[in-house]
């Protein structure tokens, strides 16, 4: 089921709402509690039931797991060192059945077809469909089972460990979210009452998400979709409009369900961590990160780069432990050498700034930007590209070398450059649709994420007022009008 669906917006959740703070009214909490887990398991599955029994069994073992590893948590550890051990084997198994799960269902057909071009073999592709959400919530369990290892959980209820791995604003998508940030809530007697601040708090921000997937992020994906699915060929322009549509396109779709994740969960008086913070506006690449998908950033920091060593070891390593963090950090998004690149890209910048804060060099804050921006775009284009070709014909055009294409209107003001072979005059667009309309909407994606406040920042501020509530009916209403044109979300298929 979709967030930017009729039967979620007026069926699944005024339902579950209802019925969720109804139960808790007559105090039946143990009821309200399974029947907020049994709606989420509903909403998962909406999208097919066959992978139901998986995370289901998915849950039950990382729930034994986590209790064992947790349950001698008042023992002194020094006086019982088999116990530890013990403890450390049992996380291991639990992490690396978690990542062997996700690897069967992610990765298998990536390495049969690596292992086919090296041996030259013709080994069957296993043709697995990728089970919805998986990445979020073995990354969100992994880290469960770390922080029970830590002694940092109490939990010791199936229904309340359910109800953390399924909530469902959180489950498809993120934000990826830990156990001690979400049960205390669940906890919380407050929480059991509707609250009609965070009704209208919660109802604001999903507005403001519903009106980024649909209108913007929808209308980018035309373009982008156009220039990296069907044109076999891109012009200067056309090529810069296709990777800036999709890094537009991907920011409003991805920050877009998570503010629509952040409001339903308002709406059961949650609050969801934040997972983006105007990550255009970054002027170095390491700010990027701590503006970009900042659950998962959070969680590569905690649970691989921390752990491997950090910056504790000296340069060398650390710039060893950054580009392992970020090469993992692409693998976790998709079974591709594309999406490695991505990784071991961003891994270099990071390692590449670190160098060039100890030189102690200084850039011009426009020009860092420009920098900065410009990486991410062309970072973005091998995330998105199906195969490396798609990737290397989006970056030729973009350098020019399929050609540049000036409007003939201004042929007579530079028509002496009409010799060089690379260069002509005519329609700009022939493959990707009305260049006008494409530039309009371009500008506008940069004015908006470079001029205007974030969600978070309106959510912050936002008060019940008249001019508040305009807003929200208005983007509500013009996304409604413009459901017709239906599409799932990006991270869907990470």
């Amino acid at each position: 089921m979709l967030f930017n669906s009729y039967e979620f917006i007026f069926v699944f959740l005024p339902l579950t709402f209802f019925i969720y703070f109804y139960l808790n009214q007559k105090k039946l909490t143990e009821a309200s509690k399974g029947f907020l887990v049994f709606s989420s398991l509903f909403f998962y599955s909406w999208w097919n039931i066959a992978y139901l029994p998986l995370i289901l069994s998915s849950m039950l073992f990382n729930y034994v797991i986590g209790n064992v590893l947790a349950k001698h948590r008042h023992e002194d550890r020094a006086k019982n060192i088999s116990t530890q051990i013990s403890r450390k084997s049992i996380l291991a198994i639990g992490i690396i059945a978690n990542i062997g799960l996700l690897g069967y269902f992610k990765y298998s057909d990536f390495l049969i077809e690596n292992i086919n071009y090296t041996l030259s073999s013709d080994v069957p592709l296993l043709d697995l469909a990728l089970p919805l959400a998986i990445s979020f919530f073995t990354f969100q369990q992994i880290a469960y089972l770390v922080d029970s290892y830590r002694r940092e959980t109490t939990e010791y209820d199936f229904l309340n460990y359910a109800v953390f791995v399924s909530f469902f604003p959180q489950l498809i998508a993120g934000p990826i979210v830990h156990h001690k940030e979400m049960m205390p809530q669940f906890a919380d007697i407050r929480t059991k009452v509707i609250n009609y601040k965070n009704i209208s708090l919660g109802l604001f921000i999903f507005s403001i998400g519903l009106f980024k997937k649909v209108v913007i992020a929808d209308s980018f994906s035309v373009w982008a979709n156009a220039g990296f699915d069907t044109a076999s060929t891109l012009n200067l322009f056309e090529a810069w409009a296709t990777s800036l549509s999709y890094t537009f396109q991907l920011y409003f779709d991805f920050s877009g369900y998570t503010d629509m994740a952040i409001g339903t969960a308002l709406l059961f008086n949650i609050k969801l961590p934040i997972n983006f913070y105007s990550p255009y506006k970054a002027t170095n690449i390491q700010n990027f990160w701590r503006r970009w998908h900042i659950t998962l950033s959070r969680f590569l920091r905690d649970y691989v780069y921390i752990p491997l060593g950090g910056n504790r070891n000296g340069n060398f390593q650390t710039y060893n432990n950054l580009m392992a963090t970020f090469i993992l950090g692409g693998i976790w998004h998709g079974a591709g050498w594309t999406f490695v690149f991505w990784g071991f890209l961003h891994g270099m910048a990071l390692v590449i700034f670190r160098l060039w804060n100890q030189l102690g060099l200084k850039l011009w804050t426009w020009l860092a930007w420009v920098i900065t921006f410009n990486f991410i775009n062309i970072t973005w284009v091998f995330f998105r590209a199906e195969e490396w070709g798609d990737a290397v014909r989006v970056l030729k055009g973009m350098i020019g070398l399929s050609g540049v294409i000036f409007n003939e209107k201004i042929e007579k003001y530079l028509g002496f450059l009409a010799p060089f072979d690379f260069l002509s005059f005519g329609t700009i667009t022939t493959h990707i649709g009305d260049g006008a309309t494409v530039l309009n909407w371009i500008l506008s994606g940069f004015f908006v994420i470079l001029c205007t406040k974030n969600s978070i920042e309106k959510l912050e501020k936002f008060e019940p007022k008249k001019t508040s509530v305009l807003l929200m009916v208005f983007l509500f209403i013009v996304s409604i009008l413009m459901l017709n044109r239906e599409s799932e979300f990006l991270y869907f298929n990470f």
